[in-house]
């Protein structure tokens, strides 16, 4: 192993450490969803509004210091915010129809659709132990929630709203991927919150669903998804996403299920049965194959 592969590796620490925080911050939206007493798309239109709103003040300062925007930078994170309005309208209505760990895993499925995008379109090299970790992540990430599935084993309404959702998920890391390359975390991040309410609140216009008077609580819940999975899960995301590739990131993402799993210990009282955790195992170990595929591929670019 050269020295100039050993720096990549290093330089690589921070996008791994944001994942983790950013799958602990989004592992919260299924119970943030549900402890807001509001329509799925209410709940979206709000966590995307307030998080824009107290991110205004550092995108105006990034701005007046040095502002890069222009049509070119602002066509992904429309794409990006149009995608995401889409995602959380889909996900956060299965909530009302599926369990939370339904909504979580096939709201996952992103990874599929972003490395078959990647390969047909982006011409991007997968090798096999990429598909094998990718594989080996869903299957996993299915043991989690089998308890649940086998419950419920009828795709019905629900489960095809979070299916949709993953899909619009997937376009949303496709077009994150290629708007980093060009602003920062913070910027991109407003730009694209801006974007996706306004997408989101025209759905709710359309579905005639109010805009006020909810309960005091529900507003907290509103602020709280805005600043923890809004802000604190995206900013994480997008700042990984600026470092490393949708086919990488994505695929980490599956331990979503793993992490909200976890957080339903204490939050919910729902304690894990051992195939779900044997299935946190194979999460682990799936994204474990992915990283070594990509780490491997970047040192043979290096040494090329």
């Amino acid at each position: 192993m050269n020295i100039a592969a050993t720096s990549v590796r290093k330089t690589k620490l921070l996008p791994y450490l944001a994942l983790v925080i950013g799958i602990l911050a989004l592992s919260l939206s299924a119970m943030f969803v549900r402890w807001a007493d509001a329509p799925g798309p209410i709940t979206g239109f709000y966590r995307l509004f307030f998080a824009a709103f107290m991110l205004a003040p550092f995108f105006a300062h990034r701005c007046l210091k040095n502002c890069t925007l222009n049509r070119t930078n602002l066509i992904f994170p429309t794409l990006g915010g149009l995608f995401s309005a889409f995602d959380l309208a889909f996900w956060n209505t299965s909530l009302d129809y599926t369990s939370a760990s339904n909504a979580t895993l096939l709201g996952n499925t992103a990874p599929l659709w972003v490395a078959l995008v990647a390969m047909l379109v982006f011409r991007e090299k997968l090798k096999k132990d990429f598909w094998l970790g990718l594989g080996l992540a869903l299957c996993g990430a299915a043991l989690v929630v089998s308890t649940d599935f086998f419950i419920h084993p009828t795709i019905g309404l629900g489960d095809l709203m979070a299916s949709a959702a993953g899909v619009f998920y997937a376009g949303y890391y496709l077009a994150t991927q290629r708007g980093r390359q060009h602003l920062d975390p913070i910027s991109y991040i407003w730009l694209v919150a801006v974007s996706a309410s306004l997408g989101l609140l025209v759905i709710n216009l359309a579905l005639g669903f109010p805009l006020t008077g909810y309960t005091s609580q529900t507003w907290l819940v509103f602020l709280a998804t805005a600043l923890v999975s809004q802000i604190i899960g995206y900013v994480a995301v997008s700042y990984a996403l600026g470092h490393l590739p949708a086919s990488v990131v994505a695929p980490t993402m599956i331990g979503q299920p793993v992490m909200t799993t976890i957080l339903a210990i204490p939050l919910l009282k729902e304690v894990p049965q051992p195939i779900q955790l044997l299935g946190g195992i194979a999460v682990l170990a799936g994204i474990y194959l992915v990283h070594q595929s990509h780490g491997r591929n970047q040192a043979a670019k290096l040494d090329a």
